[in-house]
Protein backbone atom coordinates (compact mmCIF):
# COMPACT_ATOMS: atom_id res chain seq x y z
CA UNK A 1 0.00 0.00 0.00
CA UNK A 2 1.53 3.37 -0.92
CA UNK A 3 1.80 6.09 1.74
CA UNK A 4 -1.14 8.40 0.50
CA UNK A 5 -3.01 5.60 0.83
CA UNK A 6 -2.60 5.09 4.14
CA UNK A 7 -3.33 8.81 5.51
CA UNK A 8 -6.60 9.44 4.15
CA UNK A 9 -6.92 12.56 5.75
CA UNK A 10 -6.54 14.91 9.46
CA UNK A 11 -9.26 14.65 12.01
CA UNK A 12 -10.21 18.12 12.17
CA UNK A 13 -11.96 18.46 16.15
CA UNK A 14 -11.34 20.13 19.59
CA UNK A 15 -9.50 17.37 20.73
CA UNK A 16 -7.33 16.73 17.83
CA UNK A 17 -6.04 21.16 18.45
CA UNK A 18 -5.61 20.15 22.08
CA UNK A 19 -3.62 16.69 21.22
CA UNK A 20 -1.48 19.13 18.83
CA UNK A 21 0.12 20.88 21.49
CA UNK A 22 1.25 18.03 22.55
CA UNK A 23 2.68 17.10 19.45
CA UNK A 24 0.29 14.42 18.87
CA UNK A 25 -1.57 14.05 15.42
CA UNK A 26 -4.75 12.52 14.73
CA UNK A 27 -5.58 11.11 11.20
CA UNK A 28 -8.00 9.37 9.43
CA UNK A 29 -6.21 6.26 7.84
CA UNK A 30 -6.91 3.16 5.53
CA UNK A 31 -9.20 0.41 7.90
CA UNK A 32 -6.48 -2.80 7.03
CA UNK A 33 -3.27 -0.27 8.04
CA UNK A 34 -1.21 -1.44 11.09
CA UNK A 35 0.92 0.73 12.84
CA UNK A 36 4.02 -0.17 11.06
CA UNK A 37 2.40 1.05 7.80
CA UNK A 38 1.03 4.32 9.48
CA UNK A 39 4.59 5.15 11.32
CA UNK A 40 6.41 4.72 7.64
CA UNK A 41 3.64 6.70 5.84
CA UNK A 42 3.90 9.88 8.42
CA UNK A 43 7.58 10.24 7.87
CA UNK A 44 7.48 9.60 4.51
CA UNK A 45 4.94 12.68 3.62
CA UNK A 46 5.73 14.70 6.67
CA UNK A 47 9.17 14.21 7.31
CA UNK A 48 9.32 14.08 10.72
CA UNK A 49 10.39 11.43 13.74
CA UNK A 50 7.25 9.14 14.69
CA UNK A 51 8.03 8.31 18.72
CA UNK A 52 4.66 6.49 19.03
CA UNK A 53 1.38 5.30 17.10
CA UNK A 54 -2.13 4.58 18.53
CA UNK A 55 -4.71 2.94 16.66
CA UNK A 56 -8.38 3.14 17.21
CA UNK A 57 -11.23 1.34 15.39
CA UNK A 58 -14.37 4.38 15.69
CA UNK A 59 -17.76 2.36 15.57
CA UNK A 60 -20.93 3.43 13.51
CA UNK A 61 -23.43 5.06 15.52
CA UNK A 62 -27.43 4.54 14.41
CA UNK A 63 -29.22 7.52 12.48
CA UNK A 64 -32.66 8.01 11.45
CA UNK A 65 -33.94 10.49 8.49
CA UNK A 66 -37.32 11.20 7.73
CA UNK A 67 -37.97 8.16 9.44
CA UNK A 68 -35.02 5.40 7.57
CA UNK A 69 -33.25 4.09 10.21
CA UNK A 70 -29.61 3.37 9.18
CA UNK A 71 -26.01 3.75 9.97
CA UNK A 72 -22.71 6.13 10.10
CA UNK A 73 -19.84 4.10 8.63
CA UNK A 74 -17.43 2.26 10.97
CA UNK A 75 -13.63 4.07 10.60
CA UNK A 76 -9.89 3.59 11.74
CA UNK A 77 -8.45 6.41 13.57
CA UNK A 78 -4.51 7.17 14.30
CA UNK A 79 -3.26 9.14 16.86
CA UNK A 80 0.81 9.84 16.59
CA UNK A 81 3.25 11.27 18.36
CA UNK A 82 6.09 12.97 16.58
CA UNK A 83 9.63 14.27 18.45
CA UNK A 84 9.63 17.58 20.31
CA UNK A 85 10.56 20.44 18.31
CA UNK A 86 8.75 19.08 15.05
CA UNK A 87 5.40 19.56 13.53
CA UNK A 88 3.07 19.17 11.02
CA UNK A 89 2.18 22.03 8.28
CA UNK A 90 -1.19 20.67 7.72
CA UNK A 91 -2.21 22.16 11.66
CA UNK A 92 -0.64 24.81 11.41
CA UNK A 93 -2.86 27.14 9.83
CA UNK A 94 -5.72 25.48 11.44
CA UNK A 95 -5.70 27.71 14.71
CA UNK A 96 -8.32 28.29 17.09
CA UNK A 97 -10.16 31.37 17.19
CA UNK A 98 -10.34 33.28 20.43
Amino acid sequence: MEHSQVILRPVVSEKSYVLSAANRYTFRVHPDAHKTQIRQAVEALFEVKVLEVRTLSVKSKPKRRAGMAGRTRSWKKAIVQIGAGESIPIFQGLQALD
